[in-house]
């Protein structure tokens, strides 16, 4: 390892910004949320990340290290510098910039209120009773740590700027897990299809690969919702049975405000550069 790296670090805000480069002296282990912390400490106290257990644990020091999302707290800098010794940080894309590397991804909270929680049945059984496989299935899903990796490298809404169609995959995992869930009863399909939109995925798996908790995103959760929306609105089988007045479902229907988004905020921050 290198005694000394360079970090070349964006600063600045939504009005604008640029890179700033400092350098670092190395230890073994060093992590690039150290490295931070030694600019902050002995160079330059005004550089803003947000961080909080660096322990990979709650999901607060995302960032992109050279142009990958990735968490600060959980990148080895001997990984990520080249020959000349030089790393590049800068804010997640996905989201508008707060200052330096601290982005405002309330959109995410906006998002997840739009979906309703657990319903169970009036007259379920209790106690609960689910099989082991049912609890292993959605138990992967929950393990999400909201780091918004997967969303900020998800080029529907990174790219193509679509948060208006489009929940992301963190919350088609968070709707899988209260879909797959044997006690929910509330139809949730027509809900992921126009309003969660996930028809947009096309399931190229760059967010489970960013994954830091190593959730099947898209294989087990993205896969199977658009299999489920599949078989209810374009299997021509089900169609005809619905024509006939059969095979339909006898959950709970969606609460219509579910499908209306929560209106933005009037001064909407601009994208981080």
């Amino acid at each position: 390892m290198l005694e000394t790296i360079r970090l070349r670090v964006f600063r600045g805000d939504a009005s604008g910004g640029e890179e700033r480069e400092y350098p670092v002296r190395t230890f073994p282990g060093m992590v690039v949320l150290d490295a931070i912390h030694q600019i902050q400490g002995e160079q330059d106290g005004t550089l803003a990340c947000r961080w909080n257990c660096k322990a990979a644990k709650c999901g607060s020091c995302s960032a992109e290290i050279n142009g990958h999302p990735a968490l600060m707290c959980k990148s080895r800098v001997e990984q990520f510098y080249d020959a000349a010794g030089l790393i590049r940080v800068s804010p997640l894309k996905t989201f508008p910039l707060i200052k330096d590397l601290v982005t405002d991804v309330s959109w995410n909270y906006r998002k997840a209120q739009q979906i309703p929680p657990l319903t169970v049945a009036a007259d379920a059984p209790r106690p609960f009773r689910m099989m082991q496989g049912d609890v292993d299935r959605i138990q992967e899903f929950r393990k999400c740590i909201e780091c918004f990796l997967c969303q900020d490298i998800c080029h529907v809404l990174r790219d193509h700027g679509r948060k208006d169609a489009y929940f992301g995959p963190r919350f088609m995992i968070k709707i899988a897990s209260l879909d797959m869930h044997p006690m929910d009863d509330l139809e949730r399909r027509p809900h992921l299809m126009r309003a969660a939109g996930v028809g947009y995925c096309n399931v190229n798996k760059c967010c489970q690969e960013v994954c830091p908790e190593h959730i099947h995103i898209t294989d087990n959760g993205i896969i199977p919702l658009k299999e489920r929306v599949a078989d209810e609105f374009y299997d021509p089988i089900r169609g005809l049975l619905r024509m006939l007045g059969l095979g339909r479902s006898r959950r709970q229907p969606m609460p219509e405000e579910a499908f209306t988004a929560p209106p933005e905020p009037a001064a909407e921050r601009k994208p981080s550069p």
